[in-house]
């Protein structure tokens, strides 16, 4: 095998008030990326994207790892190789984050979801494109053992899909930690979705699901007017969540699951 010289220089660095590798959210969080000078034109027409890829060397990182277990999400997941993760440690220690962009003031850009921490290098930017999406796709499901983080992560997921933090989004993060606790993985392509009741819930839920109408057709929605209710089967088991304060679903909303929804599970035959 002939080694080829590979030339990088870094376009700019992060700005962040978190240093160590251990301490930042794995959802990331809010950040600043500065530019250098001399890249700064390369900005021109940035903020005509609301998300960007950005592509940054993992400095603090451990090189020599070929195969981790993924401790932060999970201790009792199994190894993989990190080509099969996004682990901080591996040969070449480029991160790839997908980040929104909140405001461009060249030289700075202001970012949300970022996890790289402070006086990272920063090796390039991309735009985010419509074709860069994959609606539904086969992933093992590495489950967080915390359910504060499985919250974050739908969280995040759902705001990237829905584009709103309204009620009806809360409301669906709510549902989908249900239903991961009764099913496991809810992108499971088995898995039966069927929602009654507002748009904005349907769409919440369709997007953390990824289930499709069709190929397979696995999601089905009903628009109904006093009523927010969702139906997720698979496996011989079935889950009914319907919501229990109607017409003012936000009257409740500080309540535990028991009292907030009424939650049927039963077996299919």
């Amino acid at each position: 095998m002939q080694n080829h010289p590979i030339d990088l220089h870094p376009v700019g660095e992060v700005v962040s008030d978190v240093d160590r590798p251990l301490d930042m959210p794995l959802t990331g969080k809010t950040g600043v990326i500065r530019i250098y000078p001399e890249f700064v034109p390369a900005l021109y027409g940035v903020e005509d994207h609301s998300h960007l890829w950005v592509l940054s060397w993992f400095h603090q990182a451990n090189r020599s790892l070929l195969r981790v277990a993924p401790g932060r999400l999970n201790p009792a997941l199994a190894e993989r190789g990190v080509f099969g993760l996004r682990s901080i440690g591996r040969p070449n220690p480029i991160g790839l984050s997908l980040v929104r962009l909140l405001k461009v003031d060249a030289p700075l850009l202001y970012v949300s979801g970022f996890d790289a921490i402070g006086g990272t290098p920063v090796l390039d930017i991309k735009p985010y494109f419509e074709q860069d999406i994959v609606f539904s796709p086969l992933t093992p499901y590495l489950r967080p053992a915390s359910a504060e983080v499985r919250r974050e992560m739908f969280w995040k997921e759902a705001m990237n899909h829905h584009q709103e933090e309204c009620l009806w989004l809360k409301i669906g993060v709510r549902l989908a930690l249900i239903a991961d606790e009764q099913f496991g993985k809810i992108q499971n392509p088995d898995l039966k979705v069927k929602v009654v009741g507002p748009g904005c819930l349907a769409d919440v839920l369709q997007g953390l699901t990824r289930a499709r109408l069709s190929n397979p057709p696995r999601f089905e929605y009903r628009p109904e007017s006093g009523v927010a209710e969702v139906l997720w089967s698979n496996a011989g088991k079935s889950l009914k969540v319907t919501l229990r304060y109607w017409p003012d679903p936000d009257r409740g909303s500080n309540l535990d699951d028991d009292e907030f929804f009424h939650i049927q599970v039963q077996a299919l035959s």
